[in-house]
């Protein structure tokens, strides 16, 4: 009976630590999901936590979706890029500054890190 059950346990102790170690892998290259709307009339923010931040810091990559009321500006050290309402893109590692379409010299210039 013991010989029966020792290969048992041992493919389920590979078939267990396999699933964690995979699963470790597959949660870091998951996409933080960075979310961009509209506060005020004008003025675009992250919402994060149904908190309005200016200047967001993420572990990257991240994955970024405009629910903003036009098209997002994401200017970054390999240029500029645009998404449009309703879209999203995904970032790698930078600093990138955000700006929306046509918008006033007083709204919002958003910062997002992605570490």
């Amino acid at each position: 009976m013991r010989k029966t059950l020792l290969p048992l346990f041992l493919i389920l102790a590979l078939a267990v630590g396999g699933g964690q170690a995979l699963a470790a892998h597959h949660s870091a290259s998951t996409p933080t999901t960075v979310t961009i709307a509209m506060h005020d009339p004008g003025c675009h923010a992250f919402l994060v936590g149904g908190k309005y931040l200016k200047k967001l810091s993420v572990n990257g990559p991240a994955s970024v979706r405009n629910v903003d009321e036009n098209t997002l500006i994401i200017a970054g050290s390999h240029g500029a890029k645009t998404v449009k309402v309703g879209k999203t893109i995904v970032l790698a590692r930078g600093v990138y500054h955000i700006t929306m379409v046509k918008q006033a010299p007083d709204d919002n210039h958003l910062l997002l890190t992605v570490r």
